[in-house]
């Protein structure tokens, strides 16, 4: 089956390229809700290396992103939304995938 790629549709492995390389960019509202929900900056950079895309948001201003499942270090899951663009991961926001809100695989949304 031959799919087109979005061209503004991310690739995990080069998300990872860029996290390994450490070329990413804390906004100031990931710093605020890391603080709030108790979770390192270590964690977020597991998630994207040992994580997988689940979401695309291709139309997102300015950067395209994404939602990242992956693990914490202590390999409790953890969802993080991350931009893409100019070189670097631009992260945006993390939090631990609430089970009211996505089914068991946390994957899928409830409801859709």
């Amino acid at each position: 089956m031959n799919r087109t790629v979005n061209k503004l549709e991310l690739n995990i492995e080069e998300l990872r390229k860029l996290c390994s390389e450490r070329k990413f960019k804390w906004t100031t509202h990931i710093l605020m809700r890391l603080q709030q929900r108790e979770i390192n900056p270590s964690d977020v950079k597991n998630c994207i290396m040992s994580g997988e895309i689940i979401e695309q948001y291709p139309q997102d201003h300015p950067h395209p992103s994404c939602l990242i499942l992956g693990l914490c270090v202590n390999g409790q899951p953890l969802h993080t939304v991350i931009g893409c663009g100019a070189g670097y991961l631009w992260l945006i926001t993390a939090y631990r995938p609430n089970p009211n809100e996505w089914e068991s695989d946390l994957k899928t949304r409830k409801g859709r």
